[in-house]
């Protein structure tokens, strides 16, 4: 699987999800020695939701951060996950289908930089791990910013680049080596997990990324860096 057999990123990304959608969750849990339950779980931690509010997943995945934020709102809140791959939603569904919270939530398919909702629709809206992958980073933000309501927040965990001397050397033999190997052997296939470093070198630096999230009028942008470095949450208010 090759970028260059595409005509466009967005195309190329749409078939690496599908061909990966049966064991993405497994992998991610595998990949990241289980530490992106607690990634998720902090993410939701920054969004301000409460019990009965109405939350936004965009590049829902497999519906794993749709359902941590389904945890906080309860059965009196509201949680819509958005995604472009059909793979993906399907996943997500049988997984919400094992949970209390298949009335919580809905599945909507849709693209992250052309959400179809109206201004101010949520409380929140989270995007986790695809950041990277999106057509439009400014954009997909900016869209987010739109649909939330006035003193809402916006919130990304993201893959990130760690500063510290030594560590960051280990990770990136970790993670430019052993995890295309490994998630090679996880789904069978060669390509689809190559991707994941090389869309990491081309993905801004999280103080990049808090920078975009100013530029589209968010206020009080910044991020936590998570286990190292190796991931950024990055958080941003939308002005009254």
């Amino acid at each position: 699987m090759q970028a260059d057999q595409y005509r466009n990123k967005e195309e190329f990304v749409h078939a690496v999800f599908s061909s990966i959608a049966h064991r993405y969750d497994l992998l991610n849990t595998t990949l990241s020695f289980n530490r992106d339950k607690y990634w998720r779980r902090f993410a939701v931690e920054q969004t301000g939701l409460a019990p009965g509010g109405k939350g936004l997943d965009v590049c829902c995945g497999t519906g794993m951060l749709a359902l941590e934020q389904a945890k906080v709102v309860g059965p009196g809140g509201h949680v819509t996950g958005l995604d472009f791959c059909e793979n993906m939603l399907a996943k997500a569904k049988l997984n919400i289908r094992r949970t209390p919270y298949q009335q919580v939530i809905e599945l909507v398919q849709g693209n992250a930089v052309s959400l179809p909702f109206p201004d101010n629709t949520f409380d929140c809206a989270t995007i986790g791990f695809a950041l990277r992958n999106v057509p439009d980073i400014r954009k997909t933000i900016d869209e987010m910013r739109r649909v939330v309501k006035p003193g809402g927040k916006v919130v990304s965990v993201e893959l990130a680049k760690p500063g510290t001397p030594v560590f960051k050397q280990i990770y990136y033999l970790y993670f430019n080596h052993m995890v295309p190997v490994l998630g090679r052997l996880g789904i069978g296939l060669d390509g689809p997990y190559s991707w994941l470093p090389n869309s990491l070198k081309n993905f801004p630096h999280q103080s990049e990324v808090r920078s975009i999230f100013e530029e589209t009028g968010l206020t009080g942008a910044c991020y936590h860096e998570l286990t190292g470095g190796i991931v950024a949450v990055h958080v941003g208010e939308k002005s009254c």
